[in-house]
């Protein structure tokens, strides 16, 4: 039985998300999308559409409970045991090979799990030793992971390690939810005719994505753009230089998307907020010295008799970074 994915092009707004998508397809080295935002905001068919756009439209599921070796693979006990040979058993991420994989709720797994999805998503290669065999094999994917921050945090390592970071806003307004819900009707109704419907948009897309891969290795990440991007890191206060690389290339993936033959201002602009959402570090002004306070009479005699309490000393005011501040949506029941 063929399986259905509705078409990313027929998905009703969420438009930054898409382009963030895209662009993660144009060039994976850019290291994976983070989506954060609550339940029941198309997440997931946003991911499968995704797929569909790609040469090998292979789509994989992350499990919460999957284990490090279903992941990167492990020995094949099989033929080690029947045949008496080492054999190596590929994992998630060899069948995400050329596709997506998608994780939700990413923020809920061990994060020496998140590190080797991490890993892989940067390198495009996948490397393990396991039982006295050395393996390595390709894995070039886009990796797409969500969260709800109200349950759990990223540590600040692991966020940042993730290429682009995006919000949805859980409250569109009532005229896109209603089309939102006549979409989605018409697909399970009867998801061929959706499809045919859609298969315009779709192959233009798939195109448009296409293209834009093909003329990536043909744009220079030129010192211009990285000078740009380089002052408006150090202006947020970003940590790390890894907020410099993904920008660059991030700005190239949408040079490419744009068919043009460099990187423009337009680029720098257009992925900024994706960048430097989960790494902007805004420091607060020092805090103003309080007034002083009047002493009473009597305080004042002892001190011109120095006779004042020693060790005492005013509370000085602290400058502390400003903290970011997930939002606040509802957890899962």
């Amino acid at each position: 039985m063929t399986e259905h994915h509705f078409p990313l092009s027929a998905v009703v707004g969420a438009d930054s998300l898409k382009l963030a998508l895209c662009l993660a397809a144009i060039d994976p080295a850019i290291g994976g999308v983070l989506i954060e935002g609550p339940r029941g905001m198309a997440k997931s068919t946003l991911a499968r559409g995704l797929a569909d756009l790609l040469d090998g439209g292979r789509f994989v599921t992350l499990p919460l409970g999957a284990s490090e070796e279903r992941i990167v693979g492990t020995l094949d006990l099989d033929a080690a045991l029947g045949e008496g040979r080492a054999q190596f058993s590929p994992g998630l991420l060899a069948r995400a090979d050329g596709g997506v994989l998608y994780v939700d709720e990413v923020n809920l797994l061990p994060d020496h799990l998140v590190d080797l999805l991490l890993d892989a998503a940067a390198s495009g290669v996948n490397h393990v030793e396991r039982d006295g065999i050395s393996h390595r094999h390709a894995a070039r994917f886009v990796l797409i992971g969500t969260m709800n921050a109200e349950e759990g945090e990223l540590r600040p390592q692991l966020l940042d390690r993730f290429g682009l970071n995006l919000a949805l806003d859980g409250q569109p307004q009532p005229a896109e939810r209603a089309e939102i819900v006549r979409r989605r009707l018409a697909f399970d109704a009867g998801p061929e005719t959706f499809l045919q419907r859609w298969q315009g948009e779709q192959a233009a897309l798939a195109e448009r994505c296409r293209n834009a891969r093909q003329l990536l290795a043909d744009i220079p990440l030129d010192d211009a753009a990285l000078s740009e991007i380089s002052q408006r890191c150090f202006a947020a206060g970003v940590d790390g230089l890894r907020a410099d690389l993904v920008w660059l290339r991030a700005a190239r993936a949408h040079a490419a998307w744009r068919g043009a033959a460099g990187i423009g201002p337009a680029d720098i602009d257009a992925v900024a907020d994706f960048v430097l959402r989960h790494r902007r570090r805004q420091q607060q002004p020092p805090a103003a010295t309080p007034p002083e306070q009047s002493q009473a009479p009597q305080q004042a005699q002892e001190q011109s008799q120095g006779e004042g309490q020693w060790g005492e000393l005013p509370a000085q005011p602290q400058a502390m970074g400003e903290r970011r501040v997930p939002p606040r949506w509802p957890k899962k029941p």
